[in-house]
């Protein structure tokens, strides 16, 4: 099945399937071997993992649509892209998609924000006008080659104008051509149930860790009627504090062992990478998408 099937069967089958979140191809490579369908590349933990920079606009559209191409290759995965405002006006948006369906994406998302964009959970966000938005996704719509290849409308009007203006947008943006929809932002329940009588295609759910929306389960999510279910930068979150501890204990003590404790084999770690794989020229490797 093509990854771009897929992501449509992941969208269409009546639960919430969980799409982990990350910056670059070795973390892809623990969302393959515990079995996701789906994996996000995310436009923040790409800013963070490329380039040990902040999401505010400053990674470029090669660079993301080169760090797409690694991570499929290394899974195979449905790759959910994030491309942050599409990398300029309606034309700019036709490059774009074709960029990424030439990297193996199966999804790509791009916002309404104007350039250059901040990350969502930021304040001092600005939008561009709906027309101006409507008019990136039919370019989109027209630009792919593969029908399958999915096109997620996201908003960022919910800290700009507010809830309402929110949804109107995400309407607009559905009956431009959007496969499916990201509101960003929802601030209660009561929104965030709003959101799936307002809009009749598949949406995306993000739980971000600065705390201003509810937090569901994904049994909540699906009896909701989210389609997909991501989490933000929580894995660089958590792979920060032992990495961290690890260095100060080193740094304290001098002593690799005492450091180290409890870290991953050298095995796991190779057994990740599939170097048996890679090792004999009799066999195929059990990683990547063109296997």
């Amino acid at each position: 099945m093509k990854p771009t099937t897929k992501m449509r069967q992941l969208l269409a089958n009546g639960t919430t399937t969980i799409m982990p979140a990350v910056g670059d191809p070795f973390s892809a490579r623990l969302v393959l071997a515990e079995g996701y369908e789906t994996i996000m590349v995310s436009g923040n933990a790409t800013s963070a993992m490329r380039l040990g920079l902040p999401d505010v606009g400053l990674l470029s559209l090669p660079e993301n649509a080169d760090n797409v191409r690694r991570i499929y290759d290394a899974t195979g995965l449905a790759v959910f892209a994030d491309a942050d405002t599409g990398y300029g006006n309606e034309f700019s948006v036709r490059r774009t998609i074709r960029e990424f369906e030439r990297a193996g994406a199966a999804a790509i998302m791009f916002e309404d924000q104007v350039f250059p964009k901040k990350c969502g959970m930021l304040a001092g966000k600005e939008v561009i006008s709906t027309e101006q938005m409507v008019d990136k996704i039919k370019a989109a719509v027209d630009a792919r080659d593969d029908n399958d290849f999915v096109i997620v409308g996201r908003t960022d009007a919910r800290d700009v104008e507010g809830f309402q203006a929110a949804v109107d947008r995400a309407n607009a943006y559905a009956e431009a051509g959007a496969d499916a929809i990201y509101v960003a932002g929802p601030r209660t329940e009561t929104e965030t149930q709003a959101l799936i009588r307002a809009l009749e295609i598949p949406q995306l759910y993000n739980t971000t860790p600065n705390g201003k929306g509810p937090q569901y389960s994904v049994d909540d999510l699906t009896e909701l009627g989210f389609s997909l279910f991501t989490f933000s930068v929580y894995l660089l979150l958590v792979a920060m504090v032992p990495m961290r501890d690890m260095l100060q204990i080193l740094k304290q003590t001098g002593d690799l062992s005492v450091a180290t404790r409890g870290a991953a084999s050298l095995d796991e770690y190779l057994k990740l990478l599939d170097l048996d794989g890679w090792s004999s020229p009799l066999v195929a490797p059990t990683s990547g998408a063109r296997t």
